[in-house]
């Protein structure tokens, strides 16, 4: 008994582990980005032309520097909630892949609202809300997972309204952002559906293939019993490297 206590003891310490680091990435990004609005504000500066100037050479190092730059505090509150919760999930069920697609997303879609958007400047990190949000949600139905398909409708239903922000209801929102940011979500959530947690496969071991008994009758009772052997799939073939 006491053996199983701490083995659960144990487990469990994994776990928490395991959840502490899977936050601490999305909750470092929001320290910074809430750090870089304290000081625009204390110092009475103006971080917009850092933004994505789209088609000119001044604002491609918007591309790197718009998602970390915010309007007001409720501009940066409000993309500080679902990158927190969207970022955790990411790492905790994606950690084979997880930095490959904040990256990915981070880069491309400021790249093709720098291509593609209004002459204006474009700043905050939605674009990046967006790309998680494509990714966690089409991936779980890629993997045909299920517990992994269950996180894409609980995605759904925290954050489906966001598919409304890929239209251009208001000037004021960059609309453009959002759409590349969700494209881009989902064309890696294809891209990388073979990377990471898949779906448990059984195969039937095949006599002449493997070499490996499928049937054996048990010719020492009185009725000959078949059983039928079966392995799951070697697991090098279900995780990243």
């Amino acid at each position: 008994m006491s053996e199983e206590i701490q083995t659960f003891e144990q487990v469990d310490k994994v776990e928490r582990k395991k959840v502490f680091f899977s936050f601490l990435f999305p909750g470092l990004f929001i320290a910074i980005i809430s750090l870089i609005k304290l000081i625009e504000i204390e110092l009475k500066l103006d971080f917009g032309t850092f933004g994505i100037l789209p088609r000119t050479l001044s604002g491609l190092k918007g591309i790197l520097f718009s998602p970390l730059i915010h309007g007001d505090w409720n501009h940066l509150f409000n993309n500080s909630i679902p990158l927190f919760i969207l970022g955790g999930i990411l790492f905790y069920f994606y950690k084979a892949v997880a930095f490959r697609v904040i990256i990915l997303s981070y880069i491309l879609s400021g790249l093709y609202t720098w291509i593609s958007a209004r002459h204006s400047f474009h700043i905050g990190a939605s674009g990046l809300v967006y790309a998680l949000f494509g990714f966690l949600f089409i991936s779980g139905f890629l993997r045909k997972h299920i517990p992994l398909i269950a996180l894409s409708f609980l995605v759904a239903f925290l954050y489906g309204s966001l598919i409304w922000g890929i239209l251009p209801w208001k000037r004021e929102i960059s609309w453009e952002g959002h759409f590349w940011g969700l494209l881009v979500g989902v064309i890696l959530a294809f891209f990388y559906q073979k990377k990471g947690p898949q779906k448990k496969e059984f195969i039937w071991e095949d006599e002449e293939e493997e070499g490996d008994e499928v049937v054996e009758i048990l010719k020492n009772e009185k009725e000959p019993r078949i059983i039928y052997h079966f392995r799951p799939k070697d697991s090098t073939n279900e995780t990243d490297d």
